[in-house]
């Protein structure tokens, strides 16, 4: 099964922290920088940035990285499918994305699910929130 991984571009601790109280993420595991045995491959003044980090999100790891710490993190062609637990979840974690994000698919009913909607989150990785898949 195939993980995603996303370069923050120097936010990751700020996007670890953003989806830990918007989405419930728990961070796995995080190193910095500074700790990397082969310190010659970091961005220069990158010490503490972080190098590498996996969280839980849902059902599903998500990677990261600051990568080469540029400040402008860049997503597009894709987005990350949230399996809500019902209805009343996907709209509270669809709520709390697009608070500081834009609402690509306002959230409501569809032909294929109870509750869906797609936002684009503050750090620009969109996100759909499905919840009652129906059958065909």
């Amino acid at each position: 099964m195939p993980t995603p991984y996303l370069f923050f571009n120097g936010r990751t601790e700020e996007a670890l922290e953003y989806y830990r109280r918007t989405l419930g993420a728990e961070v796995q595991m995080m190193m910095r920088f500074k700790d990397n045995p082969s310190p010659e491959h970091n961005p220069p003044g990158a010490e503490d940035k972080v190098m590498h980090a996996c969280m839980r999100v849902g059902g599903g790891a998500v990677m990261a990285s600051d990568g080469g710490c540029t400040g402008k993190p860049a997503f597009s062609g894709f987005s990350l499918s949230y399996d809500a637990a019902d209805e009343a979840d996907a709209k509270r974690r669809f709520d709390a994305l697009a608070k500081d994000g834009k609402v690509e698919m306002p959230f409501g009913e569809t032909f294929f699910a109870k509750a869906f909607g797609v936002v684009c989150d503050k750090f620009g990785v969109s996100w759909m929130l499905i919840a009652g898949a129906k059958n065909p």
